[in-house]
């Protein structure tokens, strides 16, 4: 670790020299784009990039809640208006459609004192597929150049991620701010490569050949240097928990003093009304059908507990409940993969599986399952854990990343990570029966520690940052 360390300094320097230069001369070119584009100085107008803002995941509610808290900001006399840069089509009803749909999806409303304008980029909705790290981030460059070409604001923030697009920004003579909600690459995936170890981000095709396993080391450390150089140019880095803050620390070198965690807004509220009694032996799974989500190990771990303990399926009426959404016809394919694993170990009538459904349907099975589990390696922080708590599931999450480092405390939780550590803990959550009263305990623990990651927080926590650094 100390001579990747060195290595990474080293060439970070000289291609930071590098970089600055060619940020030298790209400024002289945009500054004239600027003098046509720039809006006024009676308002500060910050910029979101936050291409697919249409959507509902953990992503779209931290956009969400920025923007309402910069709406509180407005109303407190900080002059404030909002661009949104969107690869949504134009159309007439926009506007209205996406307002409607970020009150329904995460019942935020926005301030009637504050401007919020989208400006439409590239030639509508993408999804790239399998394509590089460097194609993608290519990608972002464009859409980020077509962007602060039609517009440029004071403040650029990106949301999504995109740290190459802070090239683009710096051209632009913006000021530069993100919200990091996991590293595009991690000393955890150099890590995998540099040990031959097979994951679903380093296929057993490249892990078996010593000399492709080279190839794609030297690939990833070039990226990972260059992500570093781009991500420093920020003025004000955000992260959403320790275990993303590690990584970006370590990667981006120039803004380590600019970096902050500031944990993103979870549900806590709304939950709170459920009751902490009277839960089913349900147990409740949720995130998207995505391989990194590890659903398999869950179906497995459950069989196995199912196995050894048929004392539970005589009982009891134990059942996994699957929750999640289905993206395209590779989501729909994982999903049907593991309806057969179900079958080939004989839990298929007790596994169910719930698709694409709306909010409320997810609420009424939080207020009815005993258990969470959640199974993603290194999961960078864990919204769905957070909420999981808030609602009285007693969660096992695993034991890496955000849940580890931030989110389950000594006693309001579980940690596991193999099948069997997985199958044993969801035992001894269930064999008192779910309503005991050490489980009830836990879940008021839970309950209440869940509360450290609230909207109120997150929106305190990113006014104060932002008003220090406007």
């Amino acid at each position: 670790m100390e001579s990747l360390d060195r290595l990474f300094g080293l060439a970070t320097k000289v291609l930071a020299l590098i970089s600055l230069t060619c940020v030298a001369l790209g400024r002289i070119y945009f500054s004239s784009i600027r003098k046509r584009k720039c809006p006024g100085k009676s308002d500060i107008v910050i910029g979101f990039f936050h291409p697919h803002c249409f959507g509902g995941g953990g992503g779209e509610r931290v956009l969400w809640k920025a923007v309402q808290a910069l709406g509180d900001l407005r109303d407190e006399g900080i002059k404030i208006k909002i661009v949104i840069y969107t690869i949504d089509r134009d159309r007439d009803s926009y506007e209205k459609d996406i307002f409607d749909h970020v009150k329904e999806r995460f019942s935020t409303e926005f301030s009637q004192s504050l401007s919020i304008r989208f400006v439409h980029i590239g030639n509508g909705p993408k999804e790239p597929k399998n394509i590089s790290l460097i194609a993608q981030s290519i990608e972002t460059i464009k859409l980020a150049w077509d962007a602060l070409r039609q517009f440029t604001p004071h403040i650029y923030i990106d949301t999504t991620g995109c740290a190459f697009t802070f090239l683009v920004a710096k051209l632009a003579g913006c000021k530069i701010f993100c919200y990091v909600h996991y590293p595009t690459i991690s000393t955890d995936m150099l890590q995998l490569v540099w040990e031959r170890r097979p994951s679903y981000n380093n296929s057993s095709n490249i892990s078996k050949n010593p000399f492709t396993s080279y190839l794609k080391l030297v690939y990833y450390l070039v990226f990972a240097i260059l992500y570093g150089i781009v991500g420093s140019l920020s003025n004000l880095v955000m992260v959403n928990s320790s275990w993303t803050y590690d990584h970006i620390h370590f990667l981006w070198r120039f803004a380590r003093q600019r970096t902050h965690i500031i944990f993103p807004p979870c549900d806590t509220k709304s939950l709170q009304s459920l009751s902490l009694m009277d839960r089913d032996h349900k147990i409740l799974s949720i995130g998207q059908f995505r391989p990194e989500k590890n659903h398999a190990l869950q179906v497995k771990a459950f069989a196995k507990m199912m196995a050894d303990h048929p004392e539970l399926s005589k009982e009891d009426n134990v059942e996994l409940i699957l929750v999640g959404g289905c993206r395209d016809v590779e989501d729909e394919a994982r999903v049907n993969e593991l309806k057969e694993l179900a079958s080939s170990l004989g839990v298929s009538k007790s596994i169910s599986f719930v698709i694409n459904q709306p909010y409320p349907v997810l609420k009424q099975l939080f207020g009815q399952a005993s258990v969470g589990i959640h199974t993603m390696w290194n999961e960078h922080f864990g919204i769905g854990v957070v909420e999981m708590m808030a609602a009285g599931l007693i969660t096992i999450a695993h034991n890496s990343g955000g849940p580890k480092s931030d989110i389950v405390r000594p006693k309001t939780g579980y940690l596991a990570c193999s099948e069997e550590e997985y199958a044993e803990t969801m035992y001894s959550v269930l064999r008192n029966g779910p309503n005991c009263k050490k489980n009830i305990e836990i879940r008021e623990r839970a309950r209440e520690s869940a509360q450290r990651f609230s909207d109120d927080k997150f929106n305190q926590s990113f006014k104060e940052l932002i008003v220090k650094n406007i």
